[in-house]
């Protein structure tokens, strides 16, 4: 039959799944369902290897730390603490430095944030993050806060400025930090220091006062300015000076295409983020096995650029999920996985575990071996490797087995079988040798009588071997032929075959002889004279009839032409 056409599958349909944990806690139990869809989360966050976190202001809201567009966000109470018109994301754009009334607040509400910066304590998400990337499988942590609570984290340090051709750090800053100021005319950047923003004019850069001081006074040169100092934190309508660095780190991660993606804490507003999301779901989810998630306490992005973008959507608090993950802390030394699973007083569930986890191998004891008087299973294991493992050729681990050796040491190995002569043929006659006379006597007897019965002694005689060579060796032919007269008037006469031993013809009749042997009929068929071959005719009845002879009684129906 034809060979079966491979079916190949299309790629797979991928749906959304729903987890709802602040539903879960109202309802004080989880469904099936989301006991399934929790169990997916945290394997994926406990077993894939390239892991791409984009967070946002709301890892931090257990810190102490507002977020910006929530009810209690910066956004909301900016206006009231600093007597701002309008909202408070005016206090993050550009434009805060064309007025000296929004250069100060803006300058007072970095003081303010800066010493909120100081006393947050890293959340149970932070480390979580720590965790990853100290195991390694975290590739990068796009955030968008500014109170630098991840960078400060070993694991999770970053580099200020970037490098554009990389090596990049782990951690990738999208909106820079409140914990440097920078330069806006030479670059230099430094520790921001919060007594220095205490009024509407920005300070000075003390590196530019003393570049412009040796220019003037000892070179004789004008002067180029003096740069302001102001927190090195991206504002809205301004240029990001990590943009390019930023681009390379981002394409190299979506070559990467990396395991799982979780988009965490953030609404997703900034056209920049919001691509990069984008970008990095579609890579993720065209992959085998990749995973994307949406964690946030609110519903996700409605957004067309969204559209199947999620494997899951999560609505909980990115502290609950780094509960549930349970990773250890990247700062505290690895002890033994039980004492983690189990405490120390619970020391009955403790056996119950080691016991699950033990296995027992068990080695077939040889049948000359007595049975030990011992009890104690380590006698028990000794009896068993002095006596049976040279034999059964076990070995008591789960790793691959040797090579099997193809003998026994102690058996003696047994000579290999010589192959079997194949015969082909029949016994060949016995050569007419002797004398006519006896010859045609004994086949006269051998027509004339019967087959003689089959003795014990002729079945027990050995069968004479017949080797390839002799059953396919040339033997000599030793009839005579003898040319045919030629008839003016009438048909040529038949063929005449004499026999070489006797030299007595041997009348022809018409049958062919199929399967004699060579020392049975021995002639050489030669018409000479004749218009067309005619069929070599013998005396069948002074042969003797054997079971390879056939000889017809009739001419075969429209054989009349060639059979003579």
């Amino acid at each position: 039959p034809p060979a079966k056409r491979r079916r190949i599958a299309g790629p797979k349909e991928r749906t959304t799944e729903y987890l709802d944990l602040e539903r879960v806690r109202r309802d004080h139990g989880f469904d099936e369902r989301s006991q399934r869809n929790l169990d997916r989360l945290v394997g994926v966050l406990r077993k894939q290897k390239k892991v791409v976190i984009i967070a946002g202001a709301g890892i931090s809201v257990s810190a102490g730390i507002p977020d910006f567009r929530s009810k209690e966000g910066l956004f909301a109470s900016l206006p009231k603490d600093h007597k701002v018109k309008g909202s408070g994301k005016h206090l993050f754009d550009a434009s805060v430095y064309k007025h000296d009334s929004t250069t100060e607040k803006f300058h007072k509400m970095v003081c303010d944030l800066v010493g909120m910066v100081k006393s947050a304590e890293p959340t149970l998400f932070h480390h979580m993050l720590a965790s990853l990337a100290a195991e390694g499988r975290l590739t990068r942590l796009y955030t968008q806060n500014v109170d630098c609570i991840d960078a400060n984290l070993p694991p999770l340090a970053t580099n200020v400025p970037l490098n554009p051709k990389g090596p990049w750090p782990k951690t990738i800053q999208l909106h820079g930090s409140v914990e440097q100021m920078v330069c806006s005319k030479c670059g230099t950047i430094r520790p921001l220091a919060p007594e220095l923003f205490d009024s509407h004019e920005p300070p000075l850069c003390d590196e530019c006062k003393t570049l412009d001081a040796v220019r003037t006074t000892y070179g004789g040169k004008r002067s180029h300015g003096i740069g302001r100092l102001r927190p090195r934190m991206v504002l809205y309508n301004e240029y990001n000076p990590d943009e390019e660095a930023i681009g390379n780190v981002s394409s190299a991660d979506l070559k990467g295409r990396p395991d799982a993606v979780i988009v965490v804490g953030t609404s997703l507003k900034i056209p920049g983020v919001r691509r990069l999301v984008r970008e990095l779901c579609q890579a993720t989810r065209s992959k085998r096995g990749g995973f994307t998630a949406w964690i946030n306490v609110d519903s996700e992005p409605q957004h067309n650029d969204f559209k199947d973008c999620w494997d899951m959507v999560v609505r909980a608090k990115a502290d609950d999920i780094a509960h549930f993950a349970q990773l250890p802390r990247w700062d505290e030394p690895a002890v033994d996985g039980n004492a983690i699973l189990l405490s120390e007083e619970d020391e009955e569930l403790r056996e119950q575990w080691l016991r699950r986890n033990r296995f027992e191998v068990q080695l077939g004891r040889s049948s000359q071996e007595p049975q030990s008087s011992s009890s104690s299973p380590q006698s028990k294991i000794e009896v068993v490797l002095k006596s049976g493992v040279d034999k059964v050729q076990g070995i008591p681990t789960p790793t691959a087995s040797p090579r099997m050796r193809p003998s026994l040491p102690d058996q003696k190995q047994q000579p290999r079988g010589k192959q079997s002569k194949l015969s082909f043929g029949r016994k060949p006659l016995p050569d007419s040798s002797g004398g006519g006379d006896a010859t045609t006597k004994k086949r006269k007897k051998s027509t004339a009588s019967k087959p003689a019965k089959r003795t014990k002694t002729a079945a027990a005689a050995p069968p004479q071997k017949n080797t390839v060579t002799k059953a396919f060796r040339s033997v000599k032919m030793g009839a005579v032929a003898i040319p045919l007269e030629e008839k003016p008037n009438g048909p040529a006469d038949p063929i005449k075959i004499e026999d070489s031993t006797s030299g007595k013809p041997i009348s022809s009749r018409s049958s062919p002889c199929i399967g004699v042997s060579t020392a049975t009929c021995k002639g050489s068929i030669v018409a000479a004279g004749s218009e067309r071959p005619t069929t070599p005719t013998h005396n069948c009845a002074s042969i003797e009839d054997t079971e390879n002879t056939i000889s017809p009684t009739s001419k075969p129906r429209g054989m009349e032409r060639l059979v003579d």
